[in-house]
């Protein structure tokens, strides 16, 4: 081989190796396609999860605290005993109120005396009524003892209205230290978890004392909308909500109730969602965002949301990053639709947008594929 033909074949060599260098050396972008389908119009959103509700269980009459099943992060199911105070000296209260109640109804079947005067009076005034009629009674006698036995009668009256309060009122009384029996059984009134607890086993309380704090196992899931975004919003719309806690994984939801009135201070309303998600994950207290969709159309430009920034995007041509401005149209978490600006088919950037430039040279890497080309 000539030594000029060798020359040419490593000039050759060193050419290639040069465009090789430079062509690797090029940073790698993540890019997609600009792509035809349907474009979403939602409202964003930020949600936080509450407890439906959270109470202080308390007692209503003061005792001491016998038994406690209360212990911090325990559940609880409705209706179960929860707390225990001591009876002892209220049952002896209600024997002794029973034993009363009981003797008073016993005498009161045994007979009054009056009923047994106003009988032989009655019988009496019959006499006298007789005589009267026959001549030998003035009707001044008669008419004395007609009030004789008018005021017996009043007063047998008043004995059988005297008798039915009294019995009445120890039917209150025991009513009464019944109820106050019970609620010496103190039970849990939904479904919850303690929180708290304020009473243990020994403790004297006072009666409306706090024993401890429930929190309901239901959720609510609450999300805040800007006033301008407000009027699109109808009960059943479709919503994405992503909680922080759990990354970008996006989970379907629905608004179920939407609250009249704004929050004066930030002027935002309010939303409750219901979210298909599994119940243990909604921890009182997390955050996330939602869009809530209120809008759908066909589009032929539609990019993924991280590859706008302000209105501007990076398309790639040819190995050449271009920064193009656009007009968007709907938007969501993931996608934005683009109504000028780009065309179907072309390429923009999806990650790392600050590591470039307008002109850089670059090669790409689909993001939804991760071919390299």
């Amino acid at each position: 081989m000539s030594f000029g033909k060798k020359i040419g074949i490593l000039v050759f060599a060193i050419v290639v190796a040069v465009v090789g260098y430079i062509y690797l050396s090029r940073p790698t972008a993540l890019v997609a396609e600009v792509s035809s389908g349907r474009a979403v119009k939602a409202v964003p959103g930020s949600v936080t999860v509450h407890a439906e509700f959270e109470m202080e269980l308390k007692s209503e009459v003061g005792g001491r605290v016998v038994k406690s099943e209360l212990d911090s992060g325990n559940a609880v199911m409705a209706g179960e005993v929860l707390c225990q105070l001591d009876t002892g000296d209220l049952k002896l209260e209600i024997e002794r109120i029973t034993n009363e109640y009981e003797t008073a109804q016993k005498r009161i079947a045994v007979g009054s005396s009056i009923a047994l005067t106003l009988a032989n009076a009655q019988d009496d005034l019959k006499n006298f009524e007789q005589l009267y009629l026959s001549g030998n009674m003035p009707e001044s006698e008669l008419i004395k003892k007609r009030r004789g036995v008018q005021q017996i009668e009043q007063g047998y009256e008043l004995e059988q209205v005297n008798n039915a309060q009294r019995l009445e009122g120890f039917e209150n009384t025991l009513r009464v230290k019944k109820r106050q029996l019970d609620k010496m059984t103190i039970v849990a009134p939904f479904d919850g978890v303690v929180s708290m607890v304020y009473a243990r086993p020994g403790d004297l309380i006072g009666s409306n004392s706090s024993i401890a704090t429930l929190i309901a196992t239901s959720r609510t899931v609450e999300a805040k909308i800007s006033e301008e975004n407000f009027a699109d919003l109808k009960v059943g719309q479709s919503a994405s909500v992503r909680f922080l806690p759990y990354g970008a994984w996006l989970y379907d939801a629905t608004l179920v109730k939407i609250l009249p009135t704004a929050d004066p201070t930030t002027q935002r309303y309010i939303v409750h969602l219901e979210v298909d998600i599994a119940p243990e994950k909604l921890v009182p207290g997390i955050t996330g965002e939602l869009t809530v969709v209120v809008g759908q159309r066909e589009s032929e430009t539609n990019i993924p949301r991280r590859a706008l920034f302000g209105n501007y995007v990076y398309v790639v041509t040819d190995g050449k990053v271009q920064l193009r401005k656009v007009e968007t149209g709907y938007v969501t978490m993931t996608a934005v639709e683009v109504l000028k600006g780009l065309s179907t088919g072309e390429q923009v950037i999806v990650d790392q947008l600050d590591r470039f430039r307008d002109g850089d040279s670059v090669r790409t890497m689909m993001a939804d594929q991760g071919e390299s080309k």
